[in-house]
């Protein structure tokens, strides 16, 4: 028997946190400054990955463009 998700739990536990919010605040940035330097068409489809892991370190250095299926699978 399988229990629906309490998504309103979830936010409220996880998501809300400040923590998080820096965290999701950096990668929205890094994505912004990709597509200021690389152009909205080459990021179509595709997610901005932190070399280092960290996204509050947006140096350009660190960001790259990698498909969703490979950033996403980096992370495990």
């Amino acid at each position: 028997m399988n229990k629906a998700r309490n998504y309103r739990k979830e936010y409220d536990g996880y998501h809300k946190s400040d923590t998080q919010k820096k965290r999701r605040a950096g990668r929205n940035k890094a994505r912004s400054i990709m597509v200021k330097k690389k152009g909205k068409k080459a990021l179509k489809g595709k997610d901005v990955h932190h070399a280092d892991r960290n996204p509050k370190n947006n140096n350009s250095r660190n960001l790259r463009i990698q498909s969703k299926k490979k950033n996403r699978g980096n992370n495990k």
